[in-house]
Parts: structure tokens; C-alpha cells; sequence
């Protein structure tokens, strides 16, 4: 992920240093992490951490998003694509990233607009549609050449 994509992502999630419960009711710390690098579960009773700590553990819980988008997209997207597709995988959890229609589209054809309204089509969490701005910025960012 470039920096433009860590910098979108943090400004997506944003940041809590100490744990909290996410709109999806799941305990989470730092930039959206709802566990650690390794591979423990955040829970509410974890001690907070520093803004230097969360963004380091941004970047080592990032690189399996990462590992896994570059494994499953053609390999003539450009940065701000893998960067948007990187942010919505981090958001959504790799498995709904892979079934997704989002990927479908992108690997027939990156240039597709309905891949807009395959983003906006994940704009719910826990239900309720709180999701819908954050695709469309998702989705401007894919775009941008």
C-alpha cells in the first residue's frame, strides 16, 4: 500500500488507542485492528497503546490484506486500485473480499464502471447502512488515474 493508501485508510478508520467496541460489535484497537500481528484477538480489556504503536500495528496486520489482494487481482492494476481494494478488504475481511463482486468485476475488466456500484453494494455493518460514504471515497480512489 502506498502512503496516499495508509493515509486514506487511517483517515477511514481512524484512530483509538485503546479498545473499543466497532459498529459490528467487535472489540477493536489502533486503526480498525480487531487483532494483533500475532493473531490474537483484541479484546476490551487490552491495555491502550500509543499512536506510533497503532499505526506500526496497522502496518504488520496490513501486509496479510496486502499479501492477499496482490494475490487475487490481475497484475496490471494500478496503485490507487490495489490501495482502494486493499482499504475495502482491510474493512470487509478477506473471505467476503474474495466472493465479492467488487473482485469479479475488477479482474474482467478494471476498467468497468459498474465496479462503482459493486463497491457501494458493501455499505452495511451490523445491518444498518453507515458504510455507503466510505465506499464511494473507496471507489473515487479506485478510480483516480
Amino acid at each position: 500500500m502506498s502512503q496516499n493508501g495508509l493515509t486514506f485508510l487511517i483517515r477511514e478508520e481512524g484512530m483509538v488507542l485503546k479498545p473499543y467496541l466497532c459498529s459490528a460489535n467487535t472489540a477493536t484497537i489502533g486503526v480498525g485492528c480487531t487483532f494483533y500481528e500475532d493473531g490474537r484477538r483484541v479484546k476490551l480489556s487490552d491495555p491502550p497503546i500509543s499512536k506510533e504503536r497503532a499505526i506500526e500495528l496497522l502496518k504488520l496486520v496490513l501486509k496479510g490484506f496486502e499479501q492477499k489482494v496482490a494475490r487475487v487481482t490481475r497484475d496490471d492494476i494500478n496503485q490507487n486500485q490495489f490501495d482502494a481494494l486493499v482499504s475495502l478488504a482491510f474493512n470487509i475481511g478477506t473471505a467476503a473480499f474474495d466472493g465479492s463482486t467488487v473482485l469479479k468485476r475488477v479482474n474482467a475488466n478494471p476498467n468497468d464502471p459498474a465496479i462503482q456500484q459493486a463497491f457501494e453494494a458493501w455499505r452495511l455493518s451490523a445491518g444498518k447502512p453507515i458504510l455507503l460514504a466510505r465506499r464511494q471515497r473507496e471507489y473515487r480512489l479506485y478510480a483516480k488515474k
